[in-house]
């Protein structure tokens, strides 16, 4: 038969006290005590696990939409690339560089009837776009050909288009930051365009303000010959940095290069900030929960007074005693870090499941498609975050456990027995 050391079988054996005849109720209140510690770190641990994964999910699908419709680089000349295809050809002959096409990037006023919106116009190369984007796979009613030069055909975001009422086939009026000169003085330039295309980018805040067309068209309307950009695609997005900064160096001194992180870096740092601070709010409720365990181990101490006090006469050291109260405390500790991780863990990996399921029965929405940057509830796991999570949780538990094993050992037997 196996045999656990004494101190393990003692201690294991106060974590799972049981109800017995002549002390029951002391026995089954310090049991309720060591289960309500368990639930406590379980409940702190997943809560963490699952914030941090939706968190990183949050991030991670923002990010991904984000770059669906930019680029991963931008090259921009405020007054224009004169010189734009052999620029093109040598940025696409550098290292690690996937595609580049042509682009044109303005600000204006969109209206139809009544409705009026700010929008960001982009001017593409239909053949081109493809290599640098998804946009091409985002039109849900028509095709990024339909953009041809010279029919000043207009591609709309999904919400722009609900929120103007536009369908293809309707026609827009969009005023551009340009002043046309007459007799009457200067007046704001517009130009009526036909809806040929309806695009879903899945961001609320792209698909509210996008008015897509083909750059020479766009480039017209601006009184502009050539591109204002260059929009480039690298073979990794994380080390676009990097890369943007080996391209710098064949670039002409007139010309401007940012990645997709410079561009966003104020929205990813605040995420990053928000994420830090809900990992030091969500761990000091699993510091709570573990040092709960100083109060139930204390009174597990003052509760076995009589059995710590016969173990000593029998022999046992107080490095003994120490040893047995530490075993209830990490088991107690353990086993909430494990069960908090792996109902973190389930919740985490079905949150897509859960959350539709609560917003169905209770009828409310918990990401607004017009406040949030999406309107599904993302996660995704990080095994770092979950290591890192149950190890602090575990190290806590140890921490509050040395307090009361320590005083134990120090219980003098002759005062303990006196009264028993």
């Amino acid at each position: 038969m196996l045999k656990f050391p004494l101190e393990l079988e003692i201690g294991l054996r106060y974590t799972r006290s049981k109800r017995r005849k002549a002390i029951g109720k002391r026995d089954g209140f310090l049991s309720f005590i060591s289960g309500i510690s368990t639930i406590g770190i379980a409940l702190g641990v997943a809560s963490l696990i699952v914030v941090l994964s939706v968190m990183n999910g949050f991030q991670k699908e923002v990010r991904d939409r984000m770059l669906s419709v930019l680029s991963h680089i931008e090259i921009t000349a405020p007054d224009g690339l004169a010189n734009w295809q052999p620029l093109s050809l040598t940025v696409a002959a550098q290292p690690h560089v996937l595609g580049v096409a042509p682009m044109v990037s303005s600000q204006g006023l969109l209206s139809r009837g009544g409705a009026m919106r700010g929008v960001s116009i982009r001017g593409v190369s239909p053949s081109e776009e493809i290599k640098v984007s998804d946009l091409p796979k985002q039109f849900v009613f028509g095709s990024i050909n339909d953009l041809t030069p010279g029919s000043f055909g207009v591609a709309l975001g999904s919400q722009l288009a609900a929120i103007i009422g536009a369908n293809v086939g309707d026609r827009v009026n969009l005023i551009v930051p340009e002043a046309d000169l007459t007799p009457a003085g200067a007046l704001p330039r517009m130009r009526t365009l036909q809806v040929v295309g309806i695009v879903d980018s899945g961001h609320y805040e792209f698909d509210s303000t996008l008015v897509i067309m083909h750059w020479q068209d766009a480039a017209a309307l601006l009184r502009t010959r050539d591109p204002t950009g260059l929009r480039v695609k690298v073979d990794n997005m994380q080390r676009a940095p990097e890369i943007a900064n080996e391209i710098a160096s064949v670039l002409p001194a007139n010309v401007w290069i940012s990645d997709w992180s410079r561009t966003n870096r104020n929205w990813f740092a605040a995420v990053q900030t928000e994420k830090k601070m809900m990992f030091i709010i969500l761990t000091l409720i699993i510091a709570v929960a573990a040092f709960n365990l100083v109060s139930t181990l204390v009174m597990t101490v003052n509760e076995k007074q009589a059995d710590i006090a016969i173990l000593r006469t029998m022999g046992a050291s107080p490095g003994m005693i120490q040893r047995i109260f530490l075993v209830q405390g990490l088991a107690i500790g353990l086993l909430g870090s494990l069960a908090g991780v792996a109902f973190g863990l389930l919740i985490a990996l079905n949150i897509d499941v859960i959350v539709p399921a609560i917003e169905a029965v209770f009828r409310v929405r918990f990401l607004p498609r017009d406040v949030y940057f999406i309107s599904e509830l993302p996660s995704d796991v990080h095994l770092a975050d979950v290591l890192t999570v149950g190890l602090m949780a575990f190290g806590l538990s140890v921490l509050a456990t040395l307090y009361p094993s320590s005083r134990a050992s120090k219980v003098q037997p002759a005062q303990a027995l006196r009264y028993e």
